[in-house]
Formats: C-alpha cells, structure tokens, sequence
C-alpha cells in the first residue's frame, strides 16, 4: 500500500507543472495519500497520529524530508516527529562512518607486530571522547581483542618484574648464606642450585613470549642486568664453597676469599684468627682541600659582605650559592672554615627574616587549601576516607609551619573553623563505615554459627557425597571472602575461630582425600606394572582405568593435585600401548601381496560404489569377498536373476553341514513336565507368525548363528590381513551396502510412482515389473492389478482403503476414523475370513479398479510403502 501510494505521489508531482497555480494543492494532496491522511486531518492530535503510523512503515528519507518540509508550516509538534528521525538517520550515518574509522584504527594497533599500551589505551579513551559506539560491533569486538592483549602485555611484564625480584632474593640467600658457617652453605648448596637453575630457565623462557616486544624498554636491560649479577654472584659462591671444601679436606689448600669461612677453618686447623685492619680515615688530597678550601671562601666572602651592606635579596643568593658550595665541598674542609661558614648562614637569615614571612604565607596557602574543601566543582566532591587524609595532611603541615615561626592566631581560627566544618563530611563517613562493619561482623559470626550446624548435621551423616560437601565448603569460603569488609583488629579476632571452624568442617573430607591419595598412589603402582609387562592385557587396564573413574568421582582432590596423579597414572599405560602401536605399524610395514590385492580390489569397489551401478556394486563386492578368502581372482559375476528364481533358489538351497561338537558332559537339570520341554519330545508348533512369513520358515534367532559363523568362516579363510588393508576392506563394504540399501528405497520409491501414474492413465503397460516392485509382490498379484488397470473404473473403494491401512498399520484421514473403527468391529466378528494383512494384494487390485483419485492416491502411497518394506 505505501509502494503504491509512493508511486501515485511522484506520478502527481511529475504530472503538474511548477507554472501550474495549483500544484501547491496538488503535492499537498498527493503527500496527504502518503501520509494517510495527515494534512487533511483536523486536529494536531490526528495529525501525529497519522505521521506515527506513517513513520512506522519505513519510509524513505527523501520522502520525509518533503513531509517535514510541506508539515513544519502547518504544524510544528507533528513535524517534530520527523525532524527527530531524520535526526536520528543522520546520527545513525555519522556513528556508522566514525566506527569504520575507529575500527580501522584499531586494528592497525592490533596488526603491528609491536603494540604500545598507552596507544591501545588512548584509542578507547579517545573513541568514548568522540562518541564512537564502543558497544556496538565491530567496535565491541576490536575493544576486547585490544584490552586482552594490553592484559598479556601487562601479565608479561609483571613476570619479568617477578624475575627481578626473585633474582634479588635469591642473591640475598647467598649473600646470607656468605655470613653462615660454609657447612650450613654446603647443606644448602643443592635447594639453592635447584632455584637458581630454575630461575635461569624461566628467565630464558620470557623472550620467547609473542608479547614481549610489546613490554616497555626498562624491562628488557632490567631482566638482563639481573641475570648478568645473579650469574656472578652464583659463580663466585660456588667457586668460594668448592674452595672451601678443599680447604677442609686439605690443610694445605688455600682459604676461601669469605672471611666467616676463612675464619671457620682455620679454627678447625687450629691456627689463631685474623684480626680484622681498623679502619683508617681516609687522606685528602692536599690539591683537593686547597681547592674545596677556596670555593667556599669565596663564596663565604661575598655572602658576609651582602650580609654587612644590609643587602637582603641579595644576602638571598649568596646564601644559597654557600648551601651548595658546603654540600659540595664540606667533606674537605676543616672544622673552622664549617663553623664560620654556618654562622654567616645564621646571621643571613636574621637578616632577611624569611622564617616569619614565609609561615605567614605558608598559613595562606593552607587556609585557601582547606577552605577551598568544600567548594569543589559539583560532581568532584571527596569522599569521606579521602576528606579524612586530606584534613590530616593540612593540621600536620600547619605544625611543622608553627615550629618555624611565630603562630598567627587569626589565620589559625579561619583555618580550624574550615577543618571543622569539612570534618562534618568524614564523621558522616566514619558513621557509615562503624555501621557497615557492625553488619559485616554480624555476618560473618552467622557465618561461622551456620558452618558450625552445617558441621554437626553432616557429623552424623553416613556415606555422605563427599563432592557435595566439597562444594558446599568452598560455596563457605567464598561467602567469607565477600562478607565484606573489616578493620584489622575485628579480622585478626575472627579470623582464628573461622579457620577453626573451617578445619573441623573439612575433617571428614580430609581423612577421605588421604585413604583416596594412597588408594591412588597404589593404583599408580599396579599401572606401571601393567605398562611395564611384556604383554599388555587390556581387560585389565580397563578395570584399573574404571576404578581410577569410580575413585575420582567418589573423593575430590585439588584440581593441581588431581591433574599430576591422572598424569602420573596415565604415562605407563599411554606408553604401553604407543609400544604396541609402533610394533603394529613396523610390522604393517611390509605389506604383503594379499593385502596389496585386498586395497586393489577395495579401490575397485569404491570406484564402482562412486558410479551408483548397482550390477557393478555386486561384482566388485564380490570379486573384493573372492580376494579376503584367497582366491586370488574374482569369479565371473553371473547376471541378475529373477525375484521369483531367487526366492526358489533360496527355499531349495542344500543346508549347510554343521561340524561335529563335542560332547557336552551330563548336567544336572531340574525337570519341566511342561509340553514341548521334554527332550523326548518335539517342541510344540511355533505361533502365528508375522505377516508375509511362511509358518514353516526357521526363527531368526536359528538364522543367526548360521549368518554369524558364516560372517566369520570367510575372515578365517583368508591370510590375516594388515591394519591398513582391513580397514580399506571393511570400508569399501560398508559404503558398499549403504549405497545398495539407498538404490533399492529409489527404486522402490520409483516402482510406486509408476503404479500411481499408471492407475492414474488407466495404462496396465506402465505397471512396474515384479523385480521392480520387490518380492512381497508375486506374479498372480501383479496379474490381478494389471487386470484391474485394463478394466473400466468401477465404483469407489473407501472400505478397500481402510483394509489396506489397517494391514499396513498407517493412520487414516481424521474424516475416516469412524468407518476405520466400524470396519475393525465388523472384522472381528468375522473370525473365519481372512485378515487385511493377507489379502492386502487383492485389496489393492479393487482400488486400482477404481476410478482414479488424488486423496485416495496418497493414502494407496502410504500403505504399499509401508507394506512392502516388510
């Protein structure tokens, strides 16, 4: 309706004339069709009604824009609703081309090999800054793909921080151990060794992180510097330990450069100690003094002299330039020329008076700072703990300002009536906080009461699911852990009587996860054994591996702890059975001409499975089954017979002859005087049996074992085959039957769709063969259907058709269910005549003989579908 009235519009518009008076009125009106009724409508309330509706079909933007263009003159409020979608494309359009751009820059981040954080960073600040729609894709995607890697990054460079301080400690270790007896060094040389070793490797590993050219510069020369001294001091160590032990098993080898040991051994030879040289202080080099000497007083000369001439700005800089010269130079001059030095820096800063002055205006600076508290900009105020810290640092700094001058009680009050009045703010805070903890005790002491009933109910509980009581604990620790916040105090109280709790909670699980760990280590054992025998009995690793299951499913374990037992367990067997795999594949190797022949005549077989011939099918199939039994050569394939043949061929078929069994021993058994149970006596007749089944035909359960040994007479006919050869063989076959099981439901699905066709042409030569058909089908019914097509149609069939549904066991139309059920009563009564399931040929020869019907066609479908299948 809109197209329609789109296109009337544009016609009208086309059709009138700018010249024309009155194509004012006519664009009006045409827009008015467009609109539904919006210009013409009387109220504003209809006319938004109307512009509503419109705008909820989609229009285009041109033809919104002549709306808003031709309404905004009549009515503002309903051109409002345009003029928002409008806006609304329009923003839709520029969010569009500033998210490609921003999703362009991204990933140009994300495509350089070396990514810099405060890039990735910037992007999403400056995105949110320029109103990118980071929620929406692609933008979301390009965000988190960024922060994932700024989180690698960051990850990477925190373990080489790790590794420096690791490597830190590690040569404290030494240095401490440098200070100990060289026997306590000795013992703990191998744990050390151990550290170190492993240190190194994890440090080696950290370049090789596909995120390490991210990291920031300082950590690369940081993770090497550290590796160079961890490396010198270990080598020095260890130099130093192995002189030490030569020294101790030779009195005449040297000593060791550590003193502590030094001094050890030699007590052990029985040699006094070293005194250890005093320090002697240090000689200053007369160059040096001299030098030192006539900076500072030149520099000591020219602040005395502004300091006699009254010059204060001056005496300013002279005092300063003297404060470096001392710092630089007062290691090398002598006491007299120091004192002289600070007694013209005293009487500088009486000259100046810089004490008062600058604590008046350091007082300023603080009340500004304190009143200025409260007059945040909105939306900045502090928060209590931030208000608390700031009002302490000020009241600290105002006493380190009191002890250097005189106090100004004025500027004192201005700045304690601004600390009080922010103070309000922290004891509002301080009020919130003793409430919140207040709460937060209550609930963890509920906590510890609810663990400790929880304790004492599954105390008493016997053969408990201990998985069960493994979740419930950590569902209590992790309530614990977000009960909230406490001072420290009132956390190092609770603390104990929580871990108490805790500890007699997890008692039972512990003893249970204890026996499991040993039951587990014994496990382990018995599959080591297994791995390690010669032959590799796999009934026996199946029942070890399903009471390894039954064990874990039963007792938890920590994830880590149950992961290296898994391992542990698992490597024996899972080398094992790679022994037994490389044995295989060494001894398929070397094919033999049978399986060369075997993969022939299977590739033989898929390419005649790929043509969809089934006559081509059957021959490979057969030549493959001549090939498996030794043969060598397939036989002739003879041509197709005929279903009737078959069936003949199948019912005169010699029985095979059974090998002879040996004889069973007697067996006591308890008598059945049952009929037919006797073995003197035959065995009473079979039942009725399934429909389209001779009475007399054997039981499939005495078919089977006949098709069974068969199936596996002709694999022990032939030579052994190898893995490859067997599983190309049993393939090929597989597909071979699939693709012979889909050939014969088309054919049969075709062989129906010509019965239908030729009932419906009345054409008896179109009826399908009886090969076609299948071999439910015999000549004589064919005969009867053929002679029903040739006839002339006769009256409906309704009864026939529900005979034929009621054999084939198929639903009947909702509007024959009362005659299908009508039927079935008046079959019962007629116990003698043959049932639907017998006579279902003859049925359908009436309903070919019938006139043709659509409904009655897919209903005929149906039931010969599902008959002949059986």
């Amino acid at each position: 309706m809109t197209a329609t009235i789109s296109l009337l519009f544009a016609s009208r518009v086309r059709d009138v004339s700018p010249s024309t008076p009155s194509s004012q009125r006519i664009d009006t009106q045409a827009l008015d069709e467009l609109t539904g009724g919006a210009f013409s409508a009387h109220t504003a309330g209809e006319r938004a009604a109307c512009v509503r509706a419109w705008l909820q079909t989609a229009p285009a933007v041109e033809q919104m824009q002549q709306v808003y263009r031709e309404l905004s003159v009549k009515d503002k409020g309903a051109a409002k609703l345009l003029r928002e979608k409008l806006d609304e494309f329009k923003r839709l359009r520029e969010q569009e081309g500033m998210a490609a751009d921003w999703a362009q820059k991204a990933q140009a981040l994300l495509d350089a090999a070396k990514l810099n954080v405060a890039d990735a960073m910037a992007w999403q600040r400056d995105a949110a800054k320029a109103g990118a729609p980071l929620s929406r894709e692609p933008l979301a995607t390009l965000k988190t793909r960024l922060a994932d890697r700024v989180k690698a990054i960051e990850d990477v460079q925190h373990r080489a921080q790790v590794q420096r301080e690791a490597a830190v400690l590690l040569a404290q270790r030494i240095e401490v151990l440098s200070t100990k007896s060289w026997l306590d060094a000795q013992t703990a040389f191998e744990s050390l060794a151990g550290d170190v070793s492993r240190w190194q490797a994890e440090a080696a590993a950290l370049p090789g992180d596909p995120h390490w050219s991210s990291i920031d510069l300082r950590f690369a020369p940081q993770l090497e510097a550290s590796r160079a001294q961890l490396s010198l001091v270990w080598e020095a160590f260890s130099a130093a330990l192995a002189q030490a032990r030569a020294a101790a098993a030779d009195p005449a080898a040297p000593l060791p450069q550590v003193p502590v040991w030094a001094d050890e051994l030699r007590r052990a030879r029985g040699l006094p100690v070293e005194a250890a040289p005093s320090p002697s202080k240090p000689r200053v080099d007369p160059e040096t003094r001299a030098h030192a000497t006539t900076a500072v007083r030149e520099v000591l000369g020219r602040l005395e002299a502004e300091v006699a001439q009254g010059h204060g700005k001056a005496s300013t800089g002279a005092a300063n330039a003297l404060r470096l010269a001392l710092k630089e130079h007062g290691r090398h001059i002598d006491s007299q020329l120091d004192r002289q030095a600070h007694a013209a820096l005293a009487a500088a800063g009486e000259l100046e008076g810089w004490q008062r002055w600058r604590a008046d205006q350091l007082r300023e600076e603080l009340v500004a700072k304190a009143e200025a508290l409260l007059k945040r900009p909105e939306g900045q105020a502090l928060g209590g703990r931030k208000m608390q810290e700031s009002l302490r640092e000020l009241r600290e700094l105002w006493k380190q300002t009191d002890q250097g001058g005189v106090p100004n009680h004025a500027l004192w009050k201005r700045f304690d009536e601004a600390c009080n009045q922010a103070y309000k703010v922290v004891e509002a805070w301080l009020e919130k906080v003793r409430a919140e903890s207040a709460e937060h005790r209550a609930k963890r002491l509920a906590l510890i009461e609810e663990l400790k009933a929880w304790t004492a109910a599954h105390a008493t509980a016997s053969g408990a699911d201990l998985k069960a009581i493994n979740r419930d604990l950590h569902q209590f620790a992790e309530r614990w852990r977000e009960a909230g916040h406490l001072s420290e105090k009132a956390f190092a109280e609770m603390q104990p009587q929580w871990k108490a709790a805790m500890q007699a909670a997890a008692a039972p699980l512990e003893v249970a996860q204890k026996l499991s760990l040993q039951s587990r280590q014994a496990m382990i054992e018995e599959a080591t054994a297994l791995g390690g025998a010669p032959v590799l009995r796999i009934d026996a690793v199946k029942a070890l591996q399903q009471r390894w299951q039954a064990e874990a499913h039963a007792v938890p374990l920590d994830r880590r702890q149950e992961q290296k037992l898994w391992d542990a367990f698992r490597k024996p067997i899972d080398e094992a059975f790679a022994r037994k795999s490389a044995s295989r594949e060494q001894a398929s190797a070397a094919m033999s001409e049978h399986d060369k022949a075997v993969l022939q005549a299977s590739q033989a077989l898929d390419a005649a499975n790929a043509s969809g011939d089934a006559q081509a099918i059957r021959a490979a199939m057969s030549a493959l089954e001549a090939v498996l039994k030794g043969a060598g050569q397939a036989p002739a394939v003879p041509a197709p017979a005929a279903p009737e043949q078959l069936a003949a061929a199948s019912d005169e078929a010699a029985p095979v002859a059974t090998p002879a069994q040996p004889r069973k021993p007697v067996v006591a058994v308890r008598g059945d005087d049952r009929p037919g149970m006797k073995r003197s006596e035959p065995a009473a007749p079979a039942g009725r049996a399934r429909p389209g089944e001779r009475r007399d035909a054997p039981r499939r359960d005495e078919r089977r074992p006949e098709r069974e040994g068969r199936d596996f007479g002709r694999e022990r006919e032939g030579p052994r085959l190898g893995d490859a050869a067997f599983r190309a063989q049993r393939d090929a076959l597989d597909h071979a039957q699939a693709v012979l099981k889909k050939l014969a439901v088309q054919a049969h699905g075709e062989a129906l769709t010509q019965l239908l066709a030729a009932w419906e042409q009345r054409d008896a030569g179109r009826l399908p063969t009886a090969a076609e058909i299948g071999g439910r089908v015999t000549p004589a019914v064919r005969s009867l259907w053929t002679q029903a097509l040739a006839a002339a149609p006769s009256a409906t069939a309704d009864d026939t058709l529900l005979r034929l549904e009621i054999a084939a066991e198929v639903p009947t139309p909702a509007e024959q269910l009362d005659a299908r059920r009508a039927l079935q009563l008046q079959l019962l009564t007629r116990r003698n005549d043959p049932a639907p399931a017998q006579t279902w040929g003859q049925d359908v020869a009436r309903v070919l003989a019938a006139a043709y019907d659509a409904g009655q066609a897919r209903r005929l479908q149906q039931a010969l579908k599902a008959l002949l299948k059986r």
